[in-house]
């Protein structure tokens, strides 16, 4: 019997996906412990998805000097109450930036 072609080229690259297995799994556990302390019914991939639906946006409002003020901001349904459940926070918004029309937003 013949053991099947294994599609990894080199032990670096064994290691490496071995490792980006490892960790969503670390975090998937880590986070299912939290829940059972925290918030008992709440499954780890119903929170993912309501996780999900929180998102940064830059708000671009044009200047009367012709420049920009960009706000990026966080989207935010439902994530009051499911971080303070789960006693976790946002990190703080960020500052506004201010561009001209001819510089690159970075």
């Amino acid at each position: 019997m013949t053991s099947p072609s294994v599609p990894f080229t080199t032990t670096k690259t064994l290691e490496a996906h071995i490792f980006v297995a490892f960790v969503p799994y670390c975090l998937q556990v880590t986070l299912k412990s939290r829940l059972r302390a925290l918030a008992p019914g709440l499954t780890p991939r119903a929170v993912l998805e309501r996780f999900a639906a929180i998102q940064m946006v830059d708000v671009h409002l044009p200047t009367t000097e012709g420049r920009q003020l960009v706000l990026s901001r966080y989207t935010q349904p439902e994530k009051d109450q499911l971080l303070s459940h789960l006693k976790l926070r946002l990190p703080p918004q960020l500052p506004p930036k201010i561009a001209s029309d001819l510089t690159p937003l970075s």
